[in-house]
């Protein structure tokens, strides 16, 4: 079973950047593909981003495509999510979230069974 610690949220005007980071604990990193998601109050849990188990094939949302960028460092049991061009709309609880899975090419955007507690983004305008 892994664990998960998400880092890196915080306050930031519109138009600017921030990385979100986690680190998973407790199981061999390499097993899952990762994913990020966010929730806004009163909305439901959107997709951001996933990255499969090497970091080679990576799918996003359509709301975030050509501003968020998710990466991940195996050697540190860590994944990453760049965001840039923030805008209020992007203002969430933002979730990582971890699939164990077989085939090492596939990018879920659903059906994750580990969650960490998630970090706060707040766009400002």
């Amino acid at each position: 079973q892994v664990q998960l610690d998400e880092s890196g949220g915080g306050l930031v005007q519109a138009g600017g950047s921030l990385r979100l980071s986690c680190a998973a604990s407790g199981s061999t990193f390499s097993y899952y593909a990762m994913g990020w998601f966010r929730q806004a109050p009163g909305k439901e849990r959107e997709f951001v981003a996933a990255i499969s188990r090497k970091g080679v094939n990576t799918k996003y949302g359509d709301s975030v495509k050509g501003r968020f960028t998710i990466s991940r460092d195996n050697a540190k049991n860590t994944v990453y999510l760049q965001m840039n061009s923030l805008n209020p709309e992007d203002t969430a609880l933002y979730y990582c979230a971890a699939r164990m899975i077989l085939d090492p090419r596939m990018v879920p955007d659903q059906q994750y069974n580990y969650w960490g507690q998630g970090t706060q983004v707040t766009v400002s305008s």
